[in-house]
């Protein structure tokens, strides 16, 4: 059973003191624009890179960023195949983009240094092998006789994806 409260406390109850202002939240161009600033001042080989692409995964204003980040040859590897597992999760809608998405992700897959980058790049290549014959031609010559078979086994997954094998 609860007591009535006594007059000092309702009048404190009632009456509480201001809140101190607290600071707005970032705006979501202000929040890419950091994480990509702190992403380009991180060592070559920083893991927060793969966390930061992660951070972006669904943000569609961040898609030339990680486009950028698949077609740079000299990039952490862990931060190109995350940001190629976004763009195979969230293709881009912009035509012109996403045509620049795929060419990087065939990019990725062409690179003879990087066979972790090769196999994500491959399994991203899904959503672009219908917009781009040059993908699709990449995707069937990988998954027909590649000497990786992890590159063969995921380029023929996103073949099956395209609805292509």
């Amino acid at each position: 059973m609860n007591p009535e409260p006594a007059p000092d406390d309702a009048d404190r109850d009632a009456d509480p003191a201001p809140a101190t202002p607290a600071a707005a939240p970032a705006t979501p161009a202000a929040r890419l624009a950091r994480l990509v600033e702190e992403f380009r001042a991180l060592p070559a080989d920083s893991d927060r890179k793969r966390e930061i692409i992660a951070q972006l995964d669904d943000n569609a204003a961040a898609q030339p960023f990680l486009v950028s980040v698949v077609a740079d040859a000299g990039e952490y590897d862990l931060a190109r195949t995350e940001a190629a597992t976004v763009l195979r999760l969230w293709p881009p809608a912009d035509p012109g983009l996403r045509h620049r998405a795929g060419r990087a992700l065939l990019a990725a897959l062409n690179d003879p240094e990087e066979d972790l980058v090769r196999q994500y790049a491959a399994m991203a290549l899904g959503p672009y092998a219908s917009d781009d014959p040059a993908v699709a031609e990449a995707l069937i010559a990988a998954g027909g006789s590649e000497d990786d078979p992890l590159v063969r086994a995921c380029a023929r997954s996103a073949l099956e994806e395209a609805g292509l094998a």
